[in-house]
């Protein structure tokens, strides 16, 4: 009788923040694929960045994102195509990220082949949000939103459920800030969609 080789034993490997780990896209294409679980990104510069699961207060916010995103999306399929937090995109800079919750122009998507479809998605959204969680750095998604502008998006919210504040991203403008809205308007991006703020705030 043949005895199988003895598995390999899996130990876990903390990385501290100030250490930063480079791959290159594709040996991040190879992590993601292996480590489904974690919400993995590159920046553009190669590093990589771990986001554990989130917590149960961080995950009720982004469904309620998702499902009000979702219901307008189904209402307006033919302006473009919706994405959760799972999706991960190459943007034009390099960098590989993975936005709370994001849209794409019908144009843009219709343009790219089933392959391009069916990995990480060579584009930038056009709508991205970012749902700060309590162990988030502000600075950190800040940036992150500056990113996706200089890359491609028209619009972007980075949510502040901890501060009730809202931090509003256009393309070429100035950030705005809101303290506590009761809604937000896709504007002409997603023109009818108003997400509502209310289980966001609870």
């Amino acid at each position: 009788m043949v005895q199988a080789p003895p598995q390999p034993k899996l130990l876990s490997l903390y990385l501290p923040g100030e250490v930063a780990l480079k791959v290159t896209s594709e040996q991040f294409a190879v992590l993601a694929a292996a480590n489904r679980d974690l919400r993995l990104e590159r920046t553009a510069t190669g590093e990589l960045i771990v986001n554990p699961p989130t917590g149960g207060e961080s995950g009720k916010r982004n469904l309620s994102i998702s499902t009000q995103l979702g219901m307008w999306f189904e209402a307006n399929d033919t302006l473009g195509e919706a994405f959760d937090s799972s999706t991960g995109f190459d943007l034009p800079n390099g960098a590989n990220r993975s936005p709370d919750a994001s849209w794409v122009r019908r144009e843009c998507w219709d343009a790219l082949t089933p392959e391009q479809r069916e990995g990480f998605v060579p584009l930038c959204p056009d709508f991205v949000v970012e749902l700060r969680s309590k162990t988030d750095s502000l600075t950190v998604l800040q940036a992150k939103m500056l990113e996706y502008m200089d890359n491609g998006s028209q619009l972007g919210w980075l949510i502040d459920p901890k501060n009730k504040r809202v931090e509003i991203y256009r393309a070429g403008q100035a950030v705005e800030v809101l303290e506590n809205p009761d809604t937000l308007s896709g504007e002409d991006i997603l023109p009818g969609f108003m997400l509502i703020l209310k289980r966001i705030w609870a």
